[in-house]
């Protein structure tokens, strides 16, 4: 039987077969959001099994495994690599309608050179084929970031990094791929959280002083700002449950923040207000170092308490929250544009029934000489699969300029995640194909492939001023 991944994999016109292959299929990637570790990358790990490179830190694939009713010990438990992979071979194909079964059969042409779908009849012969291919010197997370022809990433931070590993990635000069910070503050800003006192401590120690006032602490973080800089970060990241805007006076804010440090309990209005000025303070400092500002919006973390004591966070059970947020967004957003302070930003959302209220609010505050500088992002987490996407692409198309989009990141942990790349740019070229079959763009498809080119890498090339680096 033939491999499911065939050179026209989701191309159903032969103008999106053109567009792909002839345009955009051998552009270099630009992932500007990922969770890759930056020390994985400044020590080039190796991986132990395609266990360790494949489902290790996976939450969709994990949360396959617990919806197939598989035990836990075979997920994230003291199963072996052998049997935690036999589990999965037996739950793959059952995974067909869910992006896993496209994504996993990508993963496993691109990098292991295998076209047959995993199962328990071939399981074992796919396991020592993919982990003789591991023990090669080439199959190390340098090794699978350069064949995977990336150009540059960006990394999730918290400001009480170090950054020593990003020091030590960029000293490597043979690796050509350039590794950057992302400034990602939620912890500073949950004020009400029971972790709220260890992380000021941490906080503390980063700044070199006690934090005891409301000024000192924006006084911190503005100046982890400035040494996160000084390392090549250029984007910011806030996630958000649900937005928070409410205004607050200078005393106000001391009062919120001398009564946390009491050990008080604090109101959702003085969290808000807490949240709402920090935020506002750092946005104007990301505009000064003309950086981007990305805004993750809408998802409910940890709502299985009994899993959340066994596991900790960030394991496979957040789920899509449905908040209505429009009046707040808009008010941060315009809370810095008033003042012309607003960066360029890229919001995302995690409930597809607000794709039409963010596709249409970017288009309020948009910016003279800078494309886009307000945008859509890309279907994410629960989005970033084929329909989520087409979606996403819609709405942006419907209501704002597609032309304008930065495109694609993978947002994940995983090594082996750039072939979701090769995923969007095929849905992006069939869409865009269909629109020429079916006579609803002109056939002009070198322009059409100018567009494609653009949003899967120039547009993101030059809204990060990568070109210049």
């Amino acid at each position: 039987m033939k491999g499911l991944i065939q050179e026209d994999f989701l191309l159903q016109s032969e103008e999106a077969r053109i567009l792909y292959h002839e345009y955009a299929k051998a552009l270099p990637i630009i992932d500007y959001h990922c969770h890759l570790d930056p020390q994985a990358i400044a020590e080039n790990k190796r991986f132990s099994s395609i266990t360790d490179v494949w489902l290790g830190g996976d939450h969709y694939k994990w949360r396959a495994l617990r919806t197939f009713g598989v035990e836990e010990k075979y997920i994230t438990g003291p199963a072996s690599d052998e049997e935690k992979f036999a589990k999965w071979s037996e739950v793959l194909p059952y995974t067909v309608g869910n992006p896993l079964y496209h994504w996993s059969a990508l993963e496993l042409k691109r990098y292991f050179g295998i076209e047959e779908q995993l199962n328990p009849q071939n399981w074992r012969e796919i396991y020592d084929h993919c982990n003789k291919l591991i023990a090669t010197d080439g199959f190390t997370a340098r090794g699978l970031i350069t064949g995977s022809n990336v150009k540059w990433i960006c990394t999730t931070d918290d400001p009480v990094d170090d950054l020593k590993h990003h020091a030590e990635i960029a000293a490597q000069k043979e690796f050509k791929t350039g590794v950057t910070p992302t400034f990602r503050p939620d912890k500073a800003l949950l004020i009400g959280a029971e972790t709220f006192p260890a992380y000021l401590a941490s906080l503390e120690q980063a700044a070199g002083y006690e934090i005891t006032s409301y000024a000192l602490m924006e006084r911190a973080l503005l100046e982890r700002i400035e040494y996160f800089d000084k390392h090549g970060c250029m984007i910011s990241d806030h996630g958000f449950t649900d937005l928070p805007f409410e205004e607050a006076s200078a005393s106000e804010l001391e009062a919120i923040f001398s009564k946390r440090l009491s050990g008080q309990s604090l109101s959702k209005l003085e969290c808000d207000q807490y949240a709402t000025a920090l935020f506002l303070a750092m946005g104007r400092k990301y505009a000064e170092h003309g950086w981007t500002m990305q805004l993750h919006i809408g998802a409910l973390r940890n709502p299985n308490t009994r899993m959340f004591r066994q596991l900790g966070p960030d394991t496979g059970f957040d789920i899509i929250g449905d908040h209505s947020y429009a009046e707040r967004l808009y008010k941060l957003l315009d809370g810095l544009d008033r003042t012309g302070e607003l960066p360029k930003t890229i919001v995302y959302n995690l409930n597809g029934a607000q794709n039409d209220v963010l596709a249409a609010m970017i288009g309020a505050f948009q910016g003279e000489g800078i494309k886009g500088k307000v945008q859509f992002g890309s279907g994410w987490w629960y989005n970033d699969q084929k329909d989520g996407m087409i979606k996403q692409l819609t709405s942006l198309s419907n209501l704002g300029l597609l032309s304008c989009f930065v495109g694609m990141l993978t947002d994940s942990r995983s090594f082996l995640s750039y072939t979701r790349h090769e995923y969007f740019r095929r849905i992006l070229c069939n869409l865009i194909g269909g629109w020429v079959a079916n006579g609803e763009a002109p056939g002009d498809l070198p322009f059409l492939g100018g567009i494609v080119q653009d949003i899967c890498y120039n547009n993101a090339e030059r809204y990060f001023g990568l070109a210049e680096i």
